[in-house]
C-alpha cells in the first residue's frame, strides 16, 4: 500500500507484476479502482502501475489548482522515483488526457500510448461536450452530487444486467466532493493538446465506445492525425473498460506487445447478462478498498516535484 510524498503531500498508488511498465490513468471521479477488469490481464506479463491521481482515491488533493498538466507532473514524479524511464500509458477518459499529456511532456518516453473514450481537447467546441459539461455541473448543484451521481450512473450502465455496475459507479462518483468533482471538470475544460500534435512520438491506440458521450468523429480524426489505430466498440458506453472487458483487455495486450488487434467481429461489448470476463476476487479494486487513509505507517517514497519548464510540459493551448 504504498505512497509516494510529493511536496509534502501522498500520491496513491499500487503496482502488480513484473516486466515492461504500463501505467493505468483513471477517470474524473474515480480511482486506480477503475483498472479492476484490466489489472489481470495485464500483470501476467507487466509490471503494472495504478496511480490514483492528486485529489482523486485515497491521494489528497494539492494546494494548486487542478490541472492536465499538474497531473501529468505528478504521475512523472511517481514513475522517476521508481526508477522508471520508459512507460507505456493507458488512459482512461480523464486519464487519456493526462496520458497524452505525459506522452507530449516528454516526446520519446512513451513507446505506447492507449486513450479509452478520451479526446484531446475538452474545450467545449461541440454540442455534446456542451451538453456533458453543463447539463452536469448545474445537475450537481441542483440536485447534488450523490443524485447525479445516480443518473450518471444509468447512463453509464443502462441495461438491467448492469446493475451491480451502476450501483458501484453511483457509490464511486457519488462519494467525490461536489466542489472537487467541479473543479476537476473545469480543469478539463481548459486543456487543449490540439496544438501540440505533431511532437507525439508514442504508437497509439485509442478505443472508442460506439455510444460514448463525445463525438466519434473527432476520434477518427485525432487517430487520423497522429497515425493512431482506431477500434470502435458496438453497443458499449462510456464505460468500456467496464462493459467490454474482453475486447478492451485483447486489444490493450495487443498494443502492449506490438501484435495484431483482434479481428473486427469482436469489437463489440460484453453480454451483460454473462458474469464479467474477469473475476474481482482478490480484485485491485477490493485492495484499493482496503488501503487506510492516512496510515504514517505505510511505505513512502519521498520526492519533490519542481516547477518544470513550460516547454517541457506543454502549455495549454491558448
Amino acid at each position: 500500500m504504498p505512497f509516494l510524498e510529493l511536496d509534502g503531500r501522498r500520491l496513491h498508488y499500487l503496482t502488480r507484476g513484473a516486466g515492461v511498465p504500463v501505467v493505468l490513468l483513471h477517470g474524473l471521479g474515480s480511482s486506480g479502482a477503475d483498472w479492476a477488469f484490466q489489472a489481470p490481464a495485464l500483470q501476467e506479463r507487466f509490471r503494472v502501475i495504478v496511480p490514483d491521481l492528486p485529489g482523486c482515491g485515497h491521494s489528497p488533493a494539492p494546494d494548486h489548482p487542478y490541472s492536465v498538466p499538474a497531473w501529468a507532473d505528478a504521475t512523472w514524479a511517481l514513475l522517476d522515483a521508481l526508477g522508471v524511464d520508459q512507460p507505456n500509458l493507458i488512459g482512461f477518459s480523464m486519464g487519456g488526457a493526462v496520458a497524452l499529456e505525459m506522452a507530449l511532456q516528454r516526446p520519446g518516453r512513451v513507446p505506447r500510448l492507449g486513450l479509452i473514450n478520451s479526446l484531446a481537447s475538452y474545450r467545449v467546441d461541440h454540442w455534446t461536450k456542451w451538453c456533458k459539461a453543463r447539463v452536469d455541473a448545474g445537475l450537481v448543484r441542483l440536485l447534488g452530487i450523490r443524485r447525479t451521481a445516480q443518473l450518471i450512473a444509468a447512463r453509464l450502465f443502462p441495461h438491467p444486467a448492469q446493475a451491480p455496475m451502476r450501483e458501484r459507479a453511483a457509490t464511486v462518483i457519488g462519494a467525490v466532493p461536489a466542489n472537487t468533482y467541479l473543479a476537476m471538470a473545469r480543469a478539463l475544460e481548459r486543456w487543449s493538446a490540439l496544438g501540440r500534435l505533431d511532437a507525439l512520438t508514442s504508437r497509439t491506440l485509442i478505443i472508442a465506445a460506439e455510444h460514448d458521450y463525445t463525438p466519434l468523429a473527432e476520434k477518427r480524426a485525432l487517430a487520423a492525425r497522429i497515425g493512431g489505430t482506431l477500434i470502435v466498440v458496438r453497443e458499449s458506453r462510456h464505460g468500456t473498460p467496464f462493459d467490454a472487458v474482453e475486447i478492451t483487455n485483447a486489444s490493450l495486450l495487443a498494443l502492449l506487445n506490438d501484435a495484431a488487434l483482434p479481428g473486427e467481429a469482436r469489437w463489440h461489448r460484453d453480454d451483460p447478462a454473462l458474469p464479467p470476463p474477469v473475476s474481482l476476487v482478490r480484485s485491485l479494486a477490493d485492495e484499493h478498498a482496503a488501503v487506510p487513509r492516512a496510515d504514517p505507517g505505510v511505505p513512502l517514497i519521498t520526492s519533490a516535484v519542481q516547477a518544470s519548464d513550460p516547454a517541457a510540459r506543454g502549455a495549454v493551448d491558448g
